[in-house]
Formats: structure tokens, C-alpha cells, sequence
């Protein structure tokens, strides 16, 4: 698995650069955001590492130029701590968000949960309509109003959970265990983030969702 690590920090670079080749994979790494768009370019990664306070191009610019041709995982990793700054970068379409200092375990976890390998198509999947969206579940598409909607792989991944539990409860611990892990059960924020994040591509009217609901204190639910 190829993963590029962008970060204008050299300590940090070097650091995971010996961490992630001593667990197998293959690391390219660029020091600012330019630089990283063009190793993206022409290496491909199957995941990027990214920093968020890049010189050149910001960690928001280089998220924005891969997802205009790459659906490859993305995972900040950044100091910035504020809750505003992890919305943008889920926003410009990272998939993941690690702050600054964190456990290495703890990142290999993550990676693994981004690189997961997802179930292969099966033709017979159901497709899936509400108002003017449509969810192919065979091939991993979403419209709306006949335009493709762009999603990240765990925006996809969450929206597969509760489609395919329609009209169910599906609790938080459980969609948090299927998309990252039994280690991240008690990460709902995450959940309240991707969670806005899809009302907000789906739903007619974002703050007041009529598909994608919540059912305070317990989960989610899918209501056709």
C-alpha cells in the first residue's frame, strides 16, 4: 500500500516515514502543499497523510486539488485543535482527523480503518431513492436531482450502514464500530460531523433532516 506523508515539519516526516516502512508500506513524503499535490500526481497513493499548515499550499488547498480526481482515503494530521478547522478539512473532503502529539498505535489504527478493504459489488444490491437522491449500492454512486454527489469513503461507508438498516435504530456505537473500529466506540463527534456533512449533501433542508435523523442520545436512522 502506497501512502504519502505531506508535512512541513522534517521531525515529523522522519518519524513516520521509519513507522509506517517498518509496518510495510511504501512512503513518499513531501515537505509543503505544492509538492505534495504533484507526488500525488504522479505516485497515486492508496492514502495521504496530510498536514494542515503547509508553506506553498495549504492542507485545505492540496485536500481540495486531490479530491478533484481522487476518491484515495485522506487523514489530517494536524496541532489545530479547534472544532472549526476540523470541519473544514471534513468539509473539503478529508476522511479522518488525528490531532497533534498522538500515539502511533493510535495512527496505524486509523490507517487500517481507512484502508479496509469494502465489500465487492454485487449487481443485485438494491438502489436506493428519497426526494431527489439516488443511492446504487452495486456500484457506490449517489445522484441527486440526476448530478453525482461526491462522497468520501467514510461518508459512503456511513451512509451504506444506515441505508441498509432502513427504518432501524442504528446506534452509535455500532456505526462507529463498523466504519473505524471497536477501538473508536466512543468518538461521536466524528459521527456528528459526517453526519452534518451528508444532511448537507442529501437532505432539502440540512438543519432539519427528514432521511438521515437522529434519535438524541441513542443513534441514527434511516428513514426512507
Amino acid at each position: 500500500m502506497k501512502i504519502l506523508v505531506a508535512d512541513d515539519d522534517p521531525q515529523m516526516v522522519r518519524a513516520l516515514r521509519i513507522t509506517l516502512t517498518a509496518r510495510g508500506y511504501d512512503v513518499a513524503t513531501a515537505a509543503d502543499g505544492r509538492e505534495a499535490l504533484d507526488v500525488a500526481a504522479s505516485w497515486h497513493p492508496d492514502l495521504l497523510v496530510l498536514d494542515l499548515g503547509m508553506p506553498g499550499l495549504s492542507g485545505i488547498e492540496v485536500i481540495e486539488g486531490v479530491r478533484g480526481w481522487s476518491s484515495a482515503p485522506i487523514l489530517v494530521v494536524s496541532g489545530r485543535t479547534d472544532s472549526a478547522d476540523k470541519v473544514d478539512a471534513l468539509d473539503a473532503g478529508a476522511d479522518d482527523y488525528v490531532t497533534k502529539p498522538f500515539a502511533a498505535d493510535e495512527l496505524l489504527a486509523r490507517i487500517r480503518a481507512l484502508s479496509r478493504r469494502t465489500p465487492t459489488a454485487d449487481d443485485d444490491e438494491p438502489v436506493v431513492t428519497f426526494d431527489d437522491v439516488v443511492i446504487d449500492l452495486a456500484v457506490r454512486r449517489v445522484t441527486r436531482a440526476g448530478a453525482a454527489v461526491r462522497l468520501t469513503p467514510t461518508e459512503w461507508r456511513i451512509l451504506e450502514v444506515l441505508v441498509r438498516n432502513p427504518g432501524r435504530l442504528v446506534s452509535r456505537e455500532h456505526l462507529l464500530t463498523e466504519v473505524w473500529g471497536p477501538q473508536y466506540t466512543s468518538d461521536t463527534g466524528y459521527l456528528r460531523l459526517y453526519l452534518s456533512q451528508l444532511r448537507k449533501k442529501l437532505e432539502t433542508t440540512p438543519s432539519a433532516p427528514a432521511h438521515l435523523v437522529t434519535e438524541q442520545g441513542m443513534g441514527y436512522r434511516f428513514v426512507p
